[in-house]
Protein backbone atom coordinates (compact mmCIF):
# COMPACT_ATOMS: atom_id res chain seq x y z
CA UNK A 1 0.00 0.00 0.00
CA UNK A 2 1.62 3.22 -1.16
CA UNK A 3 1.55 6.75 0.10
CA UNK A 4 0.10 9.82 -1.58
CA UNK A 5 2.58 12.62 -2.14
CA UNK A 6 1.39 16.18 -2.75
CA UNK A 7 3.28 18.94 -4.51
CA UNK A 8 2.70 22.68 -4.28
CA UNK A 9 4.81 23.73 -7.26
CA UNK A 10 6.01 27.32 -7.33
CA UNK A 11 8.42 29.31 -9.45
CA UNK A 12 11.18 29.14 -6.82
CA UNK A 13 10.19 26.49 -4.28
CA UNK A 14 8.21 23.27 -4.19
CA UNK A 15 6.27 22.38 -1.04
CA UNK A 16 5.91 18.66 -0.44
CA UNK A 17 3.54 16.73 1.82
CA UNK A 18 2.91 13.03 2.18
CA UNK A 19 0.46 10.63 3.79
CA UNK A 20 1.29 7.83 6.14
CA UNK A 21 1.24 4.32 4.65
CA UNK A 22 -2.43 3.87 5.55
CA UNK A 23 -3.30 7.16 3.81
CA UNK A 24 -4.99 8.55 6.89
CA UNK A 25 -2.80 11.50 7.88
CA UNK A 26 -1.36 14.28 5.70
CA UNK A 27 1.98 15.59 6.94
CA UNK A 28 4.21 18.33 5.61
CA UNK A 29 7.48 16.80 4.49
CA UNK A 30 9.76 19.56 3.20
CA UNK A 31 10.31 22.34 0.72
CA UNK A 32 12.92 22.02 -2.03
CA UNK A 33 14.24 24.45 -4.61
CA UNK A 34 12.44 24.03 -7.93
CA UNK A 35 15.67 22.96 -9.68
CA UNK A 36 16.06 20.09 -7.19
CA UNK A 37 12.56 18.60 -7.39
CA UNK A 38 13.33 15.70 -9.72
CA UNK A 39 16.44 14.63 -7.80
CA UNK A 40 14.42 14.85 -4.57
CA UNK A 41 11.63 12.72 -6.09
CA UNK A 42 14.10 10.16 -7.40
CA UNK A 43 15.64 9.73 -3.94
CA UNK A 44 12.29 9.71 -2.13
CA UNK A 45 10.62 7.25 -4.51
CA UNK A 46 13.54 4.83 -4.13
CA UNK A 47 13.00 4.79 -0.36
CA UNK A 48 9.22 5.00 -0.08
CA UNK A 49 6.33 3.41 -1.93
CA UNK A 50 4.15 6.10 -3.47
CA UNK A 51 1.08 5.25 -5.51
CA UNK A 52 -0.19 8.74 -6.34
CA UNK A 53 1.33 12.18 -6.76
CA UNK A 54 -1.07 15.09 -6.41
CA UNK A 55 0.00 18.37 -7.94
CA UNK A 56 -1.74 21.59 -7.00
CA UNK A 57 -3.73 23.06 -9.86
CA UNK A 58 -3.88 26.86 -9.76
CA UNK A 59 -7.19 28.32 -10.85
CA UNK A 60 -8.64 31.80 -10.84
CA UNK A 61 -11.97 32.79 -9.34
CA UNK A 62 -13.74 31.88 -12.59
CA UNK A 63 -12.38 28.30 -12.32
CA UNK A 64 -9.99 28.86 -15.24
CA UNK A 65 -6.27 28.03 -15.15
CA UNK A 66 -4.39 30.90 -13.53
CA UNK A 67 -1.29 32.60 -14.94
CA UNK A 68 1.01 30.32 -12.95
CA UNK A 69 -0.28 27.31 -14.91
CA UNK A 70 2.18 28.13 -17.68
CA UNK A 71 5.14 26.96 -15.59
CA UNK A 72 3.33 24.14 -13.75
CA UNK A 73 2.05 22.35 -16.86
CA UNK A 74 5.56 21.60 -18.22
CA UNK A 75 6.48 20.21 -14.80
CA UNK A 76 3.42 17.92 -14.75
CA UNK A 77 4.16 16.74 -18.28
CA UNK A 78 7.76 15.88 -17.34
CA UNK A 79 6.58 14.22 -14.12
CA UNK A 80 4.20 11.93 -16.03
CA UNK A 81 6.90 11.12 -18.59
CA UNK A 82 9.54 10.42 -15.93
CA UNK A 83 7.21 8.27 -13.78
CA UNK A 84 4.70 6.69 -16.19
CA UNK A 85 3.68 4.02 -13.67
CA UNK A 86 2.64 6.54 -11.03
CA UNK A 87 -0.83 8.03 -10.93
CA UNK A 88 -0.59 11.84 -11.19
CA UNK A 89 -3.69 13.75 -10.14
CA UNK A 90 -4.31 17.48 -10.15
CA UNK A 91 -6.18 19.21 -7.35
CA UNK A 92 -7.45 22.76 -6.95
CA UNK A 93 -5.01 24.78 -4.86
CA UNK A 94 -6.98 28.02 -4.63
CA UNK A 95 -6.61 29.75 -1.28
CA UNK A 96 -4.05 27.27 0.11
CA UNK A 97 -1.43 29.98 0.67
CA UNK A 98 -3.99 32.12 2.49
CA UNK A 99 -5.13 29.12 4.51
CA UNK A 100 -1.50 28.30 5.34
CA UNK A 101 -0.92 31.82 6.66
CA UNK A 102 -4.14 31.59 8.67
CA UNK A 103 -3.11 28.22 10.13
CA UNK A 104 0.26 29.66 11.13
CA UNK A 105 -1.41 32.64 12.78
CA UNK A 106 -3.96 30.47 14.58
CA UNK A 107 -1.18 28.12 15.63
CA UNK A 108 0.54 30.99 17.40
CA UNK A 109 3.68 31.11 15.29
CA UNK A 110 5.77 34.22 15.75
CA UNK A 111 5.87 36.79 12.93
CA UNK A 112 9.39 35.79 11.83
CA UNK A 113 8.33 32.14 11.43
CA UNK A 114 5.14 33.15 9.58
CA UNK A 115 7.31 34.97 7.03
CA UNK A 116 9.19 31.74 6.23
CA UNK A 117 8.04 31.12 2.65
CA UNK A 118 9.37 27.56 2.65
CA UNK A 119 7.15 26.76 5.64
CA UNK A 120 4.17 28.33 3.87
CA UNK A 121 4.85 26.12 0.83
CA UNK A 122 5.05 22.97 2.96
CA UNK A 123 1.82 23.84 4.77
CA UNK A 124 0.15 24.62 1.42
CA UNK A 125 1.16 21.18 0.10
CA UNK A 126 -0.28 19.63 3.27
CA UNK A 127 -3.57 21.50 2.75
CA UNK A 128 -3.73 20.34 -0.88
CA UNK A 129 -3.11 16.76 0.24
CA UNK A 130 -5.69 16.86 3.03
CA UNK A 131 -8.31 18.36 0.70
CA UNK A 132 -7.51 15.71 -1.91
CA UNK A 133 -7.88 12.93 0.67
CA UNK A 134 -11.17 14.44 1.84
CA UNK A 135 -12.46 14.48 -1.74
CA UNK A 136 -11.71 10.75 -2.08
CA UNK A 137 -13.73 9.90 1.01
CA UNK A 138 -16.48 12.45 0.38
CA UNK A 139 -15.59 14.22 3.62
CA UNK A 140 -15.59 17.99 3.22
CA UNK A 141 -15.16 20.51 5.97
Amino acid sequence: MGRILAIDYGQKRVGIAVTDELKMIATGLTTVHVKDIFSFLKDYLQKEEVETIVVGEPKDMMNRPSDSSRFIEPFVKKLKKTYPDLKVDRFDERFTSNMAHEAMLTGGLKKKKRQDKALVDTISATLILQSYMNSLTGFNF
